[in-house]
């Protein structure tokens, strides 16, 4: 079984910054995929932005520039670096594992951001 646990979300005021962590944990095969997904109130979950153990990524068009994803393969755990903030970026960020781009295994539980002023 594989765990995922998320940290790092708040409360941030806009054009302020954030960095979330997700650690993974329990049997997991070395190549994969790490991301992070988002839901705002009333809207669906949506893609932020992913990454392979190769450093590959992929993101959103509404975070290019702005959101950065990083990962550690040692430890297991992907990063992201939140800048620039804006309120449409309040929603609660998942953290998933997954084969593959666009594929998702595993989610986290879960983590807020609320960019308030």
């Amino acid at each position: 079984q594989v765990q995922l646990v998320e940290s790092g979300g708040g409360l941030v005021q806009p054009g302020g910054s954030l960095r979330l962590s997700c650690a993974a944990s329990g049997s997991i095969s070395s190549i994969n995929v790490m991301g992070w997904y988002r839901q705002a109130p009333g809207k669906q979950r949506e893609l932020v932005a992913e990454i392979s153990n190769f450093g590959d990524t992929n993101y959103a068009d509404s975070v290019k520039g702005r959101f950065t994803i990083f990962r550690d393969n040692a430890k297991n755990t992907v990063y992201l670096r939140m800048s620039n903030l804006e309120f449409e970026d309040t929603a609660v960020y998942f953290c998933t594992l997954g084969p593959r781009m666009g594929t998702n295994n595993y989610w986290g539980q879960g983590t807020q951001v609320t960019v308030s002023s």
